[in-house]
């Protein structure tokens, strides 16, 4: 299922960012490209999501990312093409960025979605790697 949610997710690649929003061509944000990948592999999204701000260096005591994270998706402590990763952009601040893996070892990139770029992927650099706060894979499909 990893290189098919991978090939889900570069699907998505030159789709503007537009905050809130999962349309695949149209807009997305980072969670919209979650979204969207959720609802090609397991039908409807589980939830209707609250509202949400776009800033990245926002402090709250709950993580609600991780949270429906944790919810919805399956934890994980390896590292494999397909994975969902949650960033925490600024120290001190909840977890607002998310992508999916797509390469890993020397050459490993992920595929997201942000503000003025729209979906891409980018290199999982060391600065992109010391922010990961959580890895979860979608779970398997019936």
């Amino acid at each position: 299922m990893s290189a098919a949610i991978v090939a889900a997710a570069r699907s998505w690649i030159g789709t503007p960012y537009v905050h809130q929003a999962s349309a695949k061509g149209a807009g997305t944000d980072c969670l919209g490209l979650i979204r969207g990948i959720w609802r090609e592999f397991h039908g409807a999204e589980p939830m209707v999501l609250p509202a949400y701000t776009p800033d990245w260096g926002e402090t709250d005591d709950e993580e609600l990312l991780i949270g429906g994270a944790l919810r919805f998706l399956r934890p994980t402590s390896d590292e494999a093409p397909g994975d969902v990763l949650i960033f925490r952009m600024r120290s001190g601040a909840i977890a607002k960025h998310m992508g999916i893996l797509a390469h890993t070892g020397a050459e490993a990139s992920f595929i997201h979605a942000y503000d003025r770029h729209g979906v891409v992927e980018s290199p999982l650099s060391a600065p992109w790697r010391s922010r990961i706060a959580g890895r979860f894979r979608f779970p398997p499909t019936i």
